[in-house]
């Protein structure tokens, strides 16, 4: 929350009424450092109880998910979750349904949606600047080493599952006008990383559509002296090409022999994060459903759990109609 969940709702004027956290020591000094925190609650049904509060940000880790997002819509809250916001395609969408049937809105917060050149990309994309989108690609450089000693290099399929799950909901917004066949996965151990570490820090995912459209998603697993994740979007009437994050931010169209740079303002971290509160409260405001719904996260969820069975499988691809039932 500290990273970018609070600088984002400070910079952006959000009304955060309270927080909780069950370890004491994760909220000591919290209102100092951020003063737009109201309150700091002794228990969560002492939040959950709280009439001030509409909505009830989640950040926790993956596996007291589903259990927290179903306390806070049973107390009647709009919720918006970190991703996953479950760990099984049925448990999503039962709290989808829940939701839906209560009148709550359940967004989820994926904030990569709302890093700029991605958000350029996905509404030139929208706008048909491409006219039909043919090929996804990425390519992205982090080195792993700050998980080392840290419950990321614990995590099962972490660069797939965690990491790269923000790569592979954009895509997914991308290919939104498209039906996604099959994904399949590798993971790898990069022969750089460091032998104490767990999780394999290579990957590439896959995502082919009934159509022939393809996306690649290639996670190297280290960084060069001038790192980057570009990204590239091919249509039939056009390329988006852009990279996000570690100071590269940029998103270009061509298209009729013409390059447009477009100018971007702000950045992932954090107002990414502002991107994606904002949108659920425009949504909640508005009576609609918020873009980043959980509704609409549901494919994305069973792309990425396609792409870890598919790992589990030696790059075996997985068909989403044999992992529908999640």
């Amino acid at each position: 929350m500290t990273l970018a969940h609070l600088p984002a709702y400070t910079a952006y004027g959000v009304d955060v009424v309270g927080v909780y956290d069950p370890a004491p020591e994760a909220t000591r000094g919290l209102r100092e450092r951020f003063p737009v925190v109201g309150r700091v609650f002794e228990s969560l049904d002492e939040l959950l109880a709280e009439p001030r509060i509409e909505i009830v940000d989640i950040a926790t880790h993956p596996a007291e998910r589903f259990e927290l997002v179903e306390q806070a819509l049973e107390a009647g809250k709009h919720v918006l979750s970190q991703k996953p916001f479950a760990l099984e395609l049925g448990a999503a969408r039962e709290l989808v349904e829940d939701a839906e049937r209560r009148g709550l809105r359940l967004a989820v917060n994926q904030n990569g949606r709302w890093a700029p050149p991605w958000r350029i990309a996905t509404l030139l994309v929208q706008q048909g600047a491409v006219g039909e989108v043919c090929a996804v690609t990425h390519l992205y450089e982090h080195d792993f080493g700050w998980t080392l000693d840290s419950w990321p290099d614990e995590l099962e399929h972490f660069v797939v599952y965690d990491f790269s799950s923000h790569w592979i909901d954009i895509t997914r917004c991308w290919l939104d006008a498209k039906t996604i066949a099959a994904v399949r996965a590798l993971e790898y151990r990069n022969p750089g990383q460091p032998p104490e570490s767990k999780a394999p820090w290579g990957a590439w995912v896959l995502a082919e559509c009934t159509d022939g459209t393809s996306a690649a998603i290639r996670s190297i697993g280290t960084e060069t002296q001038r790192p980057g994740n570009p990204f590239w979007i091919h249509g039939t009437e056009g390329t988006i090409r852009g990279s996000v994050r570690q100071g590269t931010d940029f998103v270009e169209l061509e298209r009729d022999g013409t390059v447009t740079r477009y100018a971007l303002e702000g950045d992932w971290f954090p107002d990414g994060f502002a991107g994606t509160l904002g949108e659920l409260c425009s949504a909640i405001a508005e009576d609609r459903e918020p873009f980043n719904s959980a509704r609409h996260n549901l494919l994305s969820l069973q792309m990425t759990l396609a792409a870890c069975r598919s790992a589990e499988r030696n790059g075996a691809p997985v068909a989403l109609s044999e992992d529908a039932g999640g």
